[in-house]
């Protein structure tokens, strides 16, 4: 018989490969941006508009936030680097990888919980809630690695401050990074996943069941800012570019927001 969690290491291994394309080389008259995961279907949308394509060719390497973070530490090569938390980009600044007076929020987000589309759990997420009934016998949760992917640290904590986490902490499918907990719900996996409001939005495979409160977590805020030593007009235009109404608009119609002003 196979080993169940083995089985899920290798799906969760599987599912990474499957959404993360990581380029080894950027050439000179390339901007290559480092983004989490989250903002693939958004961003792959705009960095196709006629006005990021005037700025000559720019592509896009998606995965959690903290591979990307120890990649530039590493020496990859990104002009942009947009994470999903404010811890990895305050890692990279603290490491002098970031033009720090080029930093800027740029975008906020949401937690939801999300079920295959055809699922008839419901549930309603507050204090205490049964999760863990929710699940059945056997079944699993999918969310982002709790301690380094920043939609895993945000579900952990939410589910911490709603006092279920305890409930649920054997049965986390933890995935490298969300777009991966997000196939595992979509391929009917696991019953229920945690993931951010924009990739229900992009997933017709899953529905929300329900949004986590905001006061569960803290704010779910993308800054973004110019790579130390890719500081080029090209990058600066780009990342001016992202702050557009009309960049905003395609980012909100993916399921994003304007980043929270609370801390």
């Amino acid at each position: 018989m196979i080993d169940r969690a083995v089985f899920r290491t290798a799906l969760a291994m599987l599912a990474a490969l499957a959404t993360i394309v990581v380029p080894l080389r950027a050439s000179a008259d390339e901007l290559l941006v480092f983004a989490a995961a989250s903002l693939k279907p958004a961003f792959d949308e705009i960095i196709a508009t006629p006005n990021a394509r005037a700025l000559g060719e720019i592509k896009a390497s998606y995965a959690a936030s903290s591979q990307l973070e120890h990649q530039i530490d590493a020496g990859a090569p990104a002009s942009l680097f947009i994470s999903a938390d404010q811890d990895w980009m305050n890692a990279a600044d603290a490491k002098g990888r970031i033009v720090r007076d080029t930093r800027v929020d740029l975008l906020g987000n949401a937690l939801v919980l999300v079920a295959p589309k055809d699922s008839k759990i419901t549930l309603k997420i507050a204090p205490n809630f049964d999760l863990a009934g929710a699940l059945g016998k056997d079944g699993h949760i999918a969310l982002g690695e709790p301690n380094s992917v920043p939609a895993g640290k945000y579900a952990k904590a939410s589910l911490t401050s709603l006092g279920v986490w305890d409930s649920i902490e054997s049965r986390i499918v933890s995935a490298d990074n969300v777009r991966a907990a997000l196939n595992f719900v979509a391929k009917g996996e696991v019953p229920l996943g945690v993931v951010y409001r924009s990739d229900a939005v992009s997933e017709p495979a899953v529905r929300v069941v329900d949004t986590f409160p905001d006061a569960s977590h803290a704010p779910i805020v993308y800054p973004a800012a110019i790579v130390t030593d890719h500081d080029t007009p090209a990058a600066r235009e780009l990342l001016d570019l992202l702050r557009t109404p009309a960049a905003q608009a395609i980012f909100a119609r993916h399921g994003f927001d304007a980043p929270s002003t609370h801390r």
